[in-house]
């Protein structure tokens, strides 16, 4: 039996005048000594009647014990016949391939391709939602190799600062990430299934809204607003109370979106939250405030522009405004559509006509069998005396009941 290396060996091995110096330890292993002092482990073996070999690291970061396990299982898979070179490049294709498949560019792709479907201020939620919620903690970790704990982490640090909303919304997020992981061959599971019930539930708060008897004092206020600020303020609330859009789904309107000569405005789906496309038929009153709107807007593509024209204005902007008018902590944007709820609904309105202008989900199936065409029907009118009812408060004049078909 050839005599076995030792440390000592290594350590003082030198090639002299040769080229190389090859140290052979048994069982194909070699410590290969070059003229400038390098030394390199090698693997030599046999298989399919050809001769190969295959690096095992340098000495001495690869020290005598580790190169000898290292060749000891080289050597078992070629019993095996398996070529271990092959085995070493398929698994250092399949780290790099993981390495490409991180969850954050695998995320980034996805926000990519749905980029187009959404309004600006959706993508700059999912974006902020990603890069700062997520990346920090899983956005290098290759996707498929995630596991679910991994993905729970970040949900209880939101939590822990008080949020129990954004879990949910992040949640989310990551599902859909995940499905498009799964549709393009990225990873086999969507492992976010099951998380919701890790997270802490989220109640709802009612948002403050005064009651009807006041909504005249209201109504007459806001007509005085520009006293106090400016009038692209004034007029955003009074469409507001028209139309009792959602702030976010109001303020980023786009001139676009509205068909004056068809008295239609379509709001569509990315920015409604239930992600589907919206329809506004336009009352008289309503279109006057869209044309003095634009007349503000200056060109900008937005109803309600910011200071930056190429922005809306700020979420806070309608809100504040209604502090300055002396309604902080019992009125906000959101107040308008439980007014306009309860009051349409009080009147008679058909509930469906009445659920469908507030955007929302139609729980009950037969209701939801209504199409498009049959809710603007009920819609159309409905608005319209909700316009004049409102034109009437604010000029003092009596309300009229409606005429319901």
């Amino acid at each position: 039996m050839a005599k076995r290396l030792t440390d000592i060996a290594c350590k003082k091995a030198s090639c002299g005048e040769k080229k190389i110096l090859k140290l052979g330890d048994g069982e194909g292993l070699y410590l290969w000594v070059l003229p400038k002092g390098e030394k390199y482990w090698r693997f030599r073996y046999f298989i399919e009647k050809k001769e190969k070999s295959l690096s095992l690291g340098v000495y001495p970061e690869v020290n005598l014990v580790d190169a000898r396990q290292l060749a000891r299982e080289y050597s078992d898979m070629v019993d095996a016949g398996i070529d271990p070179s092959k085995a070493k490049k398929a698994k250092l294709t399949q780290v790099k391939a993981a390495s490409e498949h991180t969850f954050e560019s695998v995320s980034r792709e996805w926000f990519k391709k749905m980029r187009s479907e959404w309004s600006d201020k959706h993508a700059d939620d999912v974006q902020r939602r990603l890069e700062i919620n997520l990346f920090p903690y899983i956005g290098s970790r290759p996707i498929a190799e995630l596991e679910t704990i991994e993905l729970l982490k970040p949900l209880q640090i939101i939590e822990n600062r008080g949020a129990t909303d954004l879990p949910y919304r992040i949640l989310t997020n990551m599902g859909q990430v995940f499905r498009y992981a799964m549709a393009t061959g990225r990873c086999k599971y969507d492992i976010t299934v099951g998380l919701k019930g890790a997270l802490t539930p989220h109640v709802k708060k009612n948002q403050p809204s005064i009651h009807q008897d006041k909504l005249p004092k209201l109504i007459k206020d806001l007509a005085t607003y520009h006293q106090i600020g400016d009038m692209q303020t004034q007029l955003g609330l009074q469409l507001m109370a028209h139309v009792f859009l959602r702030t976010n789904e109001l303020i980023w309107t786009e001139l676009t979106e509205i068909d004056l000569d068809e008295d239609i405005w379509r709001v569509p789906g990315p920015r409604m939250k239930m992600d589907r496309d919206h329809l506004i038929p336009l009352s008289p009153e309503v279109k006057s405030i869209i044309q003095k709107l634009i007349v503000l807007g200056n060109g900008s593509k937005y109803l309600l522009p910011g200071r930056n024209a190429i922005k809306p204005i700020s979420n806070n902007t309608l809100l504040f405004a209604l502090y300055r008018l002396g309604y902080k902590g019992v009125m906000t944007g959101h107040g308008f559509r439980s007014l306009a709820s309860t009051i349409l609904n009080e009147k008679g309105f058909n509930p469906d006509a009445v659920e469908r202008q507030l955007a929302h989900v139609e729980v009950n199936k037969v209701r939801g069998a209504y199409n498009k065409a049959e809710y603007i029907n009920l819609r159309r009118p409905m608005l319209l005396w909700w316009s004049e009812y409102l034109s009437d408060i604010e000029r003092g004049r009596k309300t009229k009941q409606p005429v319901i078909n």
